[in-house]
């Protein structure tokens, strides 16, 4: 591949000509890790503890949602030595290796870590440590921490190893804050709108857990009644067995595609022969079908078949399809009522087996439901939980969009590839 003018090709991909690779341990940096034996230490208040747990991949900050506490005795030396400060820049060396956190001033401090974490820290004033987290947790950078890895992935990783690790001579201090600032406006904006969804999210189960609250004047009804005791308006799908799996052909359903409300679609998809299909007397849904998976986890979520741009359709035994008359309930209705914890509860005490818990369809059909008589008004809730969760959706899809535009401006200003300064 021709490289642009003024670059070069380096173990840690292509770089500008003036960026050179070094080690991490090049800028002689302080790196230790915690000290086993912490859990003595744990209690309901004091210092937070840091562990894998709140790392995460794809960004640097810390989740502090689900913290351990410390509380250290006065002449607990080891704690002074793991104490963090702002600035602080920690990396996983265990289990899931080279996941990369940046601590910045909303750690509360005093703070500390496990010793499955290490610690670095820099005392040069010439370098932005929020842009080494950026950089040590890029796609290229991330190569690195595998091949400086003690037997493996899996196994483990030294503070040697860490120092050995594969980074550039640092840009002008300048031109590092004016990247860290950029990614850290963009991780900000990331998480204000991950903030946001949650909020939706809240809201909406709030308006639920009143629009779907039995009110006066509402009737009790059966799954079997809803479909008039008709087979045809409440079966299983077929018996498929792996003989009549193929690529292509006629479009195969699974469990897997039934979400809480929610169809799933997957990248490997499921087909069946046609001559399965004639074989085996296949049931065709219909879009508009609302189906029921009978297996865990959960046994009873459903959702609404959407149009997947599949001439035949089918699903497989484990889930029913439920077509109640349009005139006595609204689909999209009861699949919000089949998201609820009484009815996951109900479906939950009539499932057996041992090692797949299931229903049967025979149980599933006994469990009563309470609903609105009148289909209008079965109607207006409906499309206010479906209005709620459109906005969530768009939300998530922004949300998305986002996380792509951020990994995109980490390639282009961390391998020089667009320069801010």
């Amino acid at each position: 591949m021709e490289l642009k003018e003024g670059y070069k090709q380096t173990e840690v991909g292509v770089i500008p000509e003036d960026w050179e690779v070094r080690k991490l341990g090049d800028f002689s940096p302080f790196i230790t890790s915690g000290s086993r034996g912490w859990a003595m230490f744990y209690n309901d208040i004091g210092a937070p503890f840091l562990r894998i747990t709140n790392m995460f991949r794809n960004t640097i900050k810390l989740d502090l949602s689900d913290l351990k506490l410390v509380n250290l005795p006065d002449n607990e030396n080891e704690g002074k030595r793991t104490q963090l400060q702002s600035g602080d820049i920690l990396i996983s060396i265990t289990a899931d290796i080279g996941i990369v956190s940046y601590v910045d001033d909303s750690v509360p401090k005093p703070a500390y870590i496990s010793q499955h974490v290490a610690l670095v820290r820099f005392k040069d004033a010439n370098i932005n440590s929020q842009f080494v987290s950026y950089f040590l947790a890029s796609a290229n950078a991330q190569k690195n921490f595998i091949s400086s890895t003690d037997g493996g992935a899996k196994a483990g990783m030294s503070l040697t190893g860490i120092s050995k690790i594969n980074f550039v001579k640092l840009p002008t201090l300048e031109e590092q804050t004016a990247i860290a600032t950029a990614l850290s406006d963009a991780d900000a904006l990331i998480s204000r709108l991950e903030t946001l969804i949650d909020k939706k999210r809240a809201i909406k189960q709030g308006a639920m857990q009143q629009l779907l609250k039995p009110k006066e004047g509402w009737v009790v009804k059966t799954i079997r009644q809803l479909a008039d005791y008709k087979k045809e308006l409440f079966d299983d799908g077929d018996w498929v067995e792996a003989e009549h799996i193929t690529s292509e052909g006629v479009r195969l359903i699974q469990t897997g595609n039934i979400g809480i409300t929610k169809f799933v679609e997957k990248s490997d998809k499921k087909y069946i022969f046609e001559e399965s299909f004639e074989k085996l007397k296949c049931k065709s849904l219909i879009k508009g079908d609302l189906l029921i998976c009978r297996l865990a986890e959960p046994a009873g979520r459903a959702c609404i078949l959407p149009d997947i741009g599949e001439e035949k359709v089918i699903t497989s035994v484990d889930v029913s399809i439920f077509r109640p008359r349009a005139e006595v309930a609204n689909r999209v209705f009861l699949s919000y009522i089949f998201s609820t914890d009484d009815w996951f509860k109900a479906v939950s005490e009539l499932c057996g087996g041992t090692t797949h818990k299931r229903i049967s369809r025979g149980a599933l059909g006994k469990i009563s439901i309470v609903m609105p008589s009148d289909i209008r008004e079965q109607t207006r809730i409906a499309q206010i939980l479906s209005d709620m969760d459109a906005e969530i959706t768009g939300l998530e899809q922004k949300l998305s969009k986002y996380k792509r535009v951020k990994q995109g401006m980490m390639q282009e200003l961390l391998t020089g590839k667009t320069r801010l300064v």
